[in-house]
């Protein structure tokens, strides 16, 4: 990949012929090429090694050729110098339209600005002048006619019709010559357009009346009231059309589509065929909704059957909340797991379509991480179609000098190495042919592509804002259009291809179906059954589950214990890691404690035997941050980058379930949004995203407030994703401390997710299978350890993994005696290990401490339970390492959670460091000495 990648860099590869001759031409007379080539190949001429002058090779190879056609040696004129340098200045504005040609396409419906003057567009940039234009070139790969050659003129109109008409596409930049060489065959020859018959006109102008129609409707029977009009913009419906046919003849079965709410209502009626009168009763506030607080009407998913010309395409519109692109992430995860399930063909079966604002496309970082990954083995989806519905406003901003730094909202594409379509909405057939194009380059090289549909907005951000008191100039000019949907019907009468009153009786038909509800054209069929599709009917209970049986015999657990041990013959793990496997085998064998590591594995192990899959992603997850986890081993004598790698959990039988780990791009908000989406789209799989330290997952907040914590009460979206968060008070620092439980703990409700903080081997290892083995798929939060991974006192037996559970409460551990005990602390995670040490220390027996290692559901009962074997004591102490104004403690208070199962007589006490700004100090003595402080005030006498 390396190699073809420097082999195809702006210098080399495809562009290379461009460079020689652009150097040629430099030769021969510097100042007729731009002025940065000139100083680039001056400098070159000043490099070591150079030589004082060098000579043109084309006019040697000319003679040469010239020789062999003339039967051998024979004197001949030199071919003029300036001939040459005409042809090679034709070429030169031949590249110069492919590279720059979009920056003077005719884009604007509005038509706002004069189209800027492009110097590299210019022919006298290169020296050609008007007696030249009359002359005939070569015209090299661009054919203009039918011969080789053509006159200067003709090659620049074609050139224009090409690439500055109502198309304008970016593609030069890309690295691969063969994608190169693939769009220009496709653009050239029609000079960027299609031709179409009468009845694929009809239907094209049919898509936009349908559009069109529902936003006047709604805006008349519906004054007022929410919708983020599609107006301006009715192209998107036409290219969702053309999208999703030319899909499914290319053999998409499935469609997955991610959009913000500008123009969703127009899309879950007219492309997946949502009944109209299941959107007025969402408008009139009638349709029952059995979830826990719902969402409105412009965030609701919708999944559909629909028919298209290569068979039936299964649609599915993702739920969104207002943040205008974190889904797109979400999005790309649920295509993911689709793909997996299926196999070999599953990217060629299933496409994401991601629907985009302007503002928001360039604007929202989500897109960029998304982007980085797009084409990485874990994540890439086999390429996503990019459909921008650029209306030239961002809710009230459209100066150019406010709205982004780069020329085009589509620049950030460019990262991805995707091409892009610029067309001008108000030209439906030019809609149409890039978006074909778009669905043909993705199904053919498997990578992101463009479409950059200009249009513009024609009410307000939404129906109450007034946009006129903003952008008094743009929307006269809107005031003044007469929308996508007339100029298209104009064009089609006079063509004679409809008759004068053929539009408007198609706009009074479908207005006439909307009255009753229905569709006019209604896409979707109704009886067909899909394969593949995932049935989550058996994780629909209502009721939260609480436990399960997360047994495993203890003979199968020393033998997948047995299993992670074995390497490959020759394999050469790190002398550590061999000390770490050699440690578990020993542990299988019963002669070893189970540390955490192996009781995280086993967990992974047993069931992947079970025929589960495993799905761990994140940084460095292979390893894991804390040299703890290891699924990823690597031989030390490996001799290429790509090889030399060994999971041993892909290896413990034949009939396993299936196992994913994937170390992450060094982000967080798209990769956690990644998981999320594959969680909710696969039931079977355990889905496992780890932060390298929990105080990072602050950088994808957004995806836990939208979607992991509310996806289910909103749109009643099941969902299992685990959330490893490394957690624990060690003097690393305020951003290697906390994870921030208080955060995770204040989203708790409506049992909407779990949070729990184990504390030893075998509740990392039950509370994994128990996520799994319950028919219950809810998304479990864990605080892990750091320090505790390698803590002897947080290892357990192997009779505790093959006849435990999960303690959603740990009682007092020593043998104390109950009616001695006076003070009862409580207390989660590693500070449990300082409490138990120090207080064995002091023979502090009248001091008994618990374990809460599931925060929520709140195990009430259990701690009920466990609090009442010391009927006599009076202090009952939240202990906490972090700061009082964090952690969990507010949380306890508020909710009366502890102060509920207390007596009469009983204090409810704290005891955490001080409220503080920063979850952690930043000085190791520092540190210490609050630690110290912590455990002598939870030991010793409280005021209260």
């Amino acid at each position: 990949m390396m190699k073809e990648k420097f082999g195809n860099s702006y210098l080399f590869g495809g562009n290379a012929p461009f460079v020689e001759e652009l150097y040629e031409a430099w030769l021969e007379n510097a100042a007729s090429v731009p002025e940065s080539w000139n100083q680039y190949f001056a400098d070159l001429a000043r490099q070591p090694g150079a030589v004082a002058r060098d000579v043109a090779h084309a006019p040697v190879i000319a003679a040469f050729e010239a020789l062999g056609k003339n039967g051998g040696f024979r004197p001949t004129a030199a071919a003029a110098g300036g001939d040459v340098q005409k042809s090679m200045a034709v070429e030169q504005l031949i590249n110069a339209y492919r590279f720059n040609g979009h920056q003077r396409a005719d884009l604007d419906p509005l038509k706002r600005d004069l189209r800027p003057q492009i110097a590299d567009l210019d022919p006298k940039t290169y020296g050609l002048t008007d007696a030249d234009m009359s002359r005939s070139f070569d015209t090299g790969d661009f054919k203009v006619g039918s011969g080789q050659t053509a006159p200067l003129n003709q090659i620049i109109d074609a050139l224009k019709q090409t690439y500055c008409h109502h198309v304008g596409v970016e593609y030069m930049y890309m690295t691969s010559y063969e994608e190169k060489k693939w769009l220009q065959a496709r653009i050239e020859p029609n000079r960027g357009q299609a031709a179409y018959s009468a009845e694929e006109k009809k239907r094209f102008l049919e898509r936009l009346t349908a559009a069109e129609t529902l936003e006047r409707y709604l805006h008349t029977r519906y004054v007022g009231q929410k919708r983020f009009s599609l107006e301006g913009g009715e192209a998107l419906i036409l290219s969702m059309d053309e999208l999703i046919r030319v899909s499914g003849n290319m053999g998409a079965k499935e469609i997955v589509i991610g959009m913000a709410h500008r123009g969703r209502l127009n899309v879950l009626v007219n492309t997946l065929g949502k009944p109209p009168s299941v959107l007025f009763a969402e408008f009139e506030g009638k349709k029952k909704v059995d979830l826990g607080s719902g969402d409105v009407k412009y965030h609701m998913g919708y999944s559909s059957d629909v028919g298209t010309p290569g068979g039936p395409v299964h649609l599915t519109l993702a739920f969104n909340p207002s943040h205008l692109e974190i889904v797109n992430p979400v999005v790309e995860g649920s295509v993911f797991a689709r793909q997996f399930r299926i196999g070999e063909n599953g990217k060629n079966e299933i496409i994401p379509v991601l629907i985009h604002g302007d503002a928001a496309v360039i604007g929202q970082g989500c897109n960029q991480e998304m982007l980085n990954f797009a084409q990485t083995r874990g994540y890439g989806t086999g390429g996503t179609i990019h459909i921008v519905v650029n209306n030239q406003i961002g809710f009230t901003t459209s100066d150019p000098r406010d709205y982004r730094s780069g020329f085009y909202c589509t620049d950030i594409f460019k990262m991805s190495d995707s091409p892009i379509f610029h067309v001008n909405g108000d030209d439906a057939e030019a809609v149409a042919m890039v978006t074909r194009l778009a669905v043909e380059y993705r199904q053919t090289f498997k990578k992101d592509v463009v479409i950059d549909i200009f249009c513009f907005r024609k009410l307000g951000h939404n129906e109450q804002d007034e946009p006129m008191v903003t952008q008094p100039l743009m929307y006269k000019k809107v005031a003044a259009h007469p929308g996508s949907r007339k100029v298209y019907a104009d064009q089609l009468i006079a063509a004679g291809v409809v008759a004068p009153d053929a539009p408007d009786g198609i706009i009074k038909s479908f207005r006439e179906h909307l009255d009753r509800g229905e569709l006019l054209s209604n896409p979707v069929i109704s009886d067909y059954k899909r394969k593949n599709a995932q049935d989550w009917r058996p994780f629909s209970s209502k009721q939260y589950i609480e436990t399960a049986n997360t047994k495993v015999p203890a003979k199968e657990l020393k033998r997948l214990g047995l299993k992670l041990a074995e390497l490959p013959e020759g394999f050469v793990p790190h002398s550590r890691v061999k000390k770490i496997i050699d440690d578990r085998r020993a542990m299988a064998e019963g002669k070893l404690p189970v540390d955490w590591g192996m009781g995280e594995n086993l967990a992974y192990a047993t069931l992947l035997a079970e025929g589960y899959g495993i799905r761990i992603s994140g940084e460095d997850v292979g390893r894991g941050t804390f040299f703890h986890r290891h699924a990823t081993i690597h031989d030390q004598n490996r001799e290429s980058w790509d090889a030399g790698s060994y999971q041993p959990l892909a290896h413990l039988q034949a009939d396993q379930g299936s196992f994913q780990c994937y170390e992450s791009v060094l982000s967080e908000e798209s990769v956690l949004a990644f998981e999320y989406g594959y969680a909710t789209a696969e039931p079977n799989q355990l889905v496992v995203w780890e932060a390298q330290f929990g105080d990072f997952v602050n950088g994808a907040q957004v995806v836990v407030d939208q979607f992991i914590a509310s996806g289910e009460t909103k749109w009643g979206r099941g969902c299992g994703l685990v959330m490893l968060l490394p957690h624990g008070y060690e003097g690393q620092g305020p951003e290697h401390s906390s994870a921030r439980p208080e955060r995770f703990i204040q989203l708790c409700a409506e049992m909407n997710m779990e949070v729990c903080v184990p504390s030893n081997a075998s509740q990392i290892y039950h509370v994994l299978r128990r996520q799994m083995v319950r028919k219950q798929r809810k998304p479990l939060v864990i605080m892990s350890p750091k320090s505790l991974l390698r803590n002897k006192d947080a290892s357990c037996s192997m009779d505790e993994l093959s006849k435990g559970e999960f303690q959603r409460v740990i009682g007092e551990v020593d043998d104390l005696n109950p009616a001695k005990v006076t003070r009862v602390i409580l207390c989660s995670g590693k500070v449990y290990f300082d409490l138990l040490n120090a207080r064995r220390e002091q023979k502090a027996d009248h001091i008994a401490i618990v374990r809460i290692e599931q925060l929520y559901p709140f195990p009430e009962e259990s701690f009920k339970n466990e609090l009442a074997k010391f009927p006599k004591a009076t202090e009952i102490v939240w202990c906490q390492e972090e700061p009082r104004n964090q952690g969990f403690w507010y949380w306890f208070a508020s909710r009366q959670h502890l102060a509920r199962s207390m007596g009469p007589k009983q204090h409810l006490l704290l005891v955490s460091r001080p409220a503080a700004a920063s979850p952690a100090v930043g000085y190791l003595a520092k540190h210490n000495e609050q630690h110290k402080t912590l455990i002598e005030s939870a030991l010793g006498k409280i005021e209260y």
